[in-house]
């Protein structure tokens, strides 16, 4: 599958004004899907179907039928994602709930919070499927004609245009306000596939905070730090914003006005990080036959995580050592993952998560290898002897006092990734030459 997003522009305010219509008629099917599932038990995928043309043919919900009708048929399919995940959180079966679905999935219980539905109280999109929408001939138009009556708006995309694709290859269509404006995602049935020209090069990432990663090689990507480059005027910005706050009466237009000057703030930052992950995942791809990353649970490191039981030591030893992206954590002390509360913000700046789901998204594209592996004392252990050698997070070199090595925290931790990789697999170490 490929999406292909272009800006919705030229429309009028009043056909904007439908857009938000058709968002809110979106966001009232899906939360009363919620509602439903809520005061009703064994509650399935197709009660909710039903439930749509239930609430159109309401005379108490006139405006829902204005909406097409395969849009609220997506909106009780978003509903039904988020029951679903709920149940798989808890480790409940899903057999008697999904009975579309041949094999019944299920995964392991996980800890803490669960993921209870909640109500949307500001969603951003609406979703059409094959119908409420037409595209001109050379598909730089796009005219909804759901009951909304929206209009016709021009289609503006960058990077690729869909001239190159038949109607017939579009399978959804979703509408999404943003800061900045509204924009058209096209879910195309494509199979995109690129030609690799092998090198026989294979390398180790160890993701940290003052480096993005560095590699078994030795090469290193610098961290760019978006939203610390940014803080002096999103604190302006905001600092002006709370103060045209009136607490208790309507909001002035100017306070609107700066709340979109805030938005749009941090929607460069986003985007910043959305770049900088897609241009170094496919070099990193590009450069490579194969890739090892460790696997982190970012979750875990950027809030407090319950405390660990002492009858589980490897679930200890899991949070104590994550390789050097564990830079954010000192020391495990009363149960908490994240002891210096501070370098969440970090954590969370440099998008480490976005990153590993661009490398494998281009790691399928271009069809090279690349798996993740247990962040287990890669960051102690010697990449020459395996002689474990405890450092303190401002140990920024590793000395081996057995073998004499002398290398960069990080480097040292990028040659065991890809080492763990190897013997797990062929017994040996591919920097054994």
């Amino acid at each position: 599958m490929l999406v292909v997003e272009a800006k919705l522009k030229n429309g009028t305010l009043e056909q904007y004004q439908k857009l938000d219509e058709a968002i809110r008629t979106s966001q009232f099917v899906r939360n009363t899907c919620v509602s439903y599932w809520m005061d009703n038990k064994g509650i399935t995928r197709n009660d909710l179907q039903k439930l749509c043309s239930t609430l159109a043919k309401n005379k108490n919900t006139p405006w829902v039928t204005l909406l097409n009708s395969q849009a609220r048929q997506s909106a009780a399919d978003r509903a039904w994602q988020s029951i679903n995940r709920f149940y798989q959180n808890c480790g409940a079966p899903t057999r008697h709930l999904m009975a579309h679905v041949a094999a019944p999935s299920s995964r392991a219980k996980i800890s803490g919070k669960k993921g209870f539905p909640q109500f949307k109280k500001y969603s951003r999109s609406v979703e059409y499927k094959l119908t409420g929408y037409k595209l001109s001939d050379n598909r730089r138009k796009i005219k909804f004609i759901d009951g909304f009556k929206a209009g016709e708006f021009d289609l503006w995309c960058s990077q690729r245009t869909l001239v190159y694709y038949s109607e017939q290859q579009i399978r959804r269509v979703r509408v999404v306000r943003r800061a900045d404006g509204y924009y058209c995602q096209f879910l195309i049935d494509v199979e995109r596939q690129e030609n690799h020209k092998p090198t026989g090069q294979v390398t180790g990432i160890d993701l940290g905070l003052k480096e993005f990663y560095t590699d078994a090689q030795g090469n290193t990507v610098d961290n760019p730090r978006y939203l610390r480059k940014s803080e002096k005027r999103l604190k302006k910005a905001q600092r002006r914003l709370s103060k045209r706050f009136r607490k208790g009466k309507k909001q002035s237009n100017n306070y609107h006005k700066q709340r979109v000057k805030v938005a749009k703030l941090h929607l460069k930052v986003s985007r910043q990080r959305k770049d900088k992950a897609i241009k170094d995942a496919l070099a990193l791809v590009q450069s490579n036959d194969l890739v090892v990353y460790e696997a982190l649970k970012i979750r875990n490191l950027v809030r407090n995580a319950p405390p660990l039981s002492t009858a589980d030591p490897a679930g200890f030893e899991i949070q104590q050592e994550r390789g050097s992206a564990f830079h954010a954590l000192n020391s495990i002390q009363g149960g908490s993952a994240v002891k210096n509360r501070k370098l969440a913000k970090s954590i969370s700046d440099a998008s480490w998560y976005q990153f590993t789901q661009w490398l494998n998204c281009f790691s399928k594209i271009y069809r090279i290898i690349c798996v993740a592996v247990p962040p287990h004392f890669t960051t102690q252990d010697c990449s020459v002897c395996s002689t474990r050698v405890q450092k303190s997070l401002s140990t920024r070199t590793h000395q081996c006092p057995n073998c004499k090595t002398v290398l960069d925290r990080d480097h040292n931790a990028a040659i065991n990734i890809l080492k763990k990789r190897f013997s797990a697999v062929l017994g040996v170490s591919p920097m054994s030459d």
